[in-house]
């Protein structure tokens, strides 16, 4: 392998560390700083916690739309909202298929719902054929009436308790930010130059490498959610991430520069992804996990076309 091309890998790996890293100290310094300030357990998870673990992808859309790549930017949130299903809830789904359909499975019902309404307005959104100021407004509109219903319905179901880091909590809260921005700077920069080196669409790209990096948070805690038996940390994890990459994340970037959409059929294959959660659901534990191999296995064919493999 050229020295170059090792280079770029090296710093994409590296990018990806700084995001995930980053966003896990930006995430413990905010939630202290809210707790010393006597913020309810509820109110930091609602905020700051689900903010935090969409903070990577909203990072790298934003520093994507500056530096004159909207193919990335799109690619990450098509790539993100399926790999959250397909790959996340899937690894969760085969190391612990009890875990991911509990108690609190007709409380996430409202929130499956919200996300398939957040999928459902950004294929809408997609058929104009780019995403604009107008759709940005709109879509940052929706997800804050998205978020009010669900504040309003149920809350947050919490049993977490946060505590202060005395001052450290305005060095992690920085530190995390800072550590964000130059990992998201780093892996957009690489990313683009190994879409270059290889002659690949620099959607590929960030539907693919990029969005699986992004989506690291969310796999770490879903799995260890998972695998300790809290499966409803799990499916609300990977569901409040999409609402909020779909809606606030997308709509946060087509304020900054208009993103064309260079592939229609990704976005209906995003939604048949979608639906594709609702099997997880199922009563028999056996049918869990085995719609979790087989949504692996989909996934894997996904990104086989997308590089031609397939």
């Amino acid at each position: 392998m050229p020295l170059q091309i090792l280079i770029f890998l090296s710093g994409f790996v590296i990018g990806v560390i700084l995001l995930v890293k980053g966003a896990d100290i930006f995430v413990s310094g905010g939630s202290g700083l809210a707790a010393r300030y006597q913020v309810s357990p509820a109110l930091i998870g609602f905020t700051i916690i689900a903010f935090g673990t969409s903070l990577p992808e909203l990072v790298v859309n934003l520093e994507a739309a500056a530096a004159g790549t909207p193919e990335i930017a799109l690619g990450n949130i098509i790539g993100s909202t399926i790999a959250n299903i397909a790959l996340v809830l899937s690894l969760a789904a085969i190391a612990n298929p009890a875990a991911i359909r509990d108690n609190h499975m007709a409380q996430g019902a409202g929130q499956v719902a919200m996300m398939f309404a957040a999928a459902t307005t950004f294929a809408l959104l997609a058929l104009r054929g780019v995403f604009d100021l107008p759709a940005g407004i709109a879509m940052l509109g929706i997800f804050t009436l998205v978020m009010l219903v669900m504040w309003r319905r149920q809350g947050v179901v919490t049993e977490e308790t946060f505590a202060s880091h005395g001052a450290h909590d305005f060095l992690l809260t920085g530190g995390g930010l800072v550590a964000v921005i130059l990992g998201a700077s780093l892996l957009v920069d690489s990313a683009t130059r190994i879409a270059i080196a290889f002659g690949i669409s620099p959607f590929v790209i960030g539907v693919s490498m990029v969005a699986v990096g992004t989506s690291l948070p969310e796999l770490a805690t879903s799995f260890v959610a998972a695998v300790r038996g809290a499966g409803g940390i799990s499916v609300g994890n990977v569901v409040g991430s999409n609402i909020f990459n779909l809606l606030f994340v997308m709509g946060c970037t087509a304020l900054i520069c208009p993103i064309p959409i260079t592939s229609s059929a990704d976005v209906v294959i995003m939604l048949g992804f979608t639906i594709a959660i609702l099997p997880f659901f199922s009563s028999r534990v056996r049918v869990r996990r085995w719609w979790g191999i087989a949504t692996l296995i989909a996934y894997a064919g996904y990104i086989g076309l997308l590089f031609g493999l397939i």
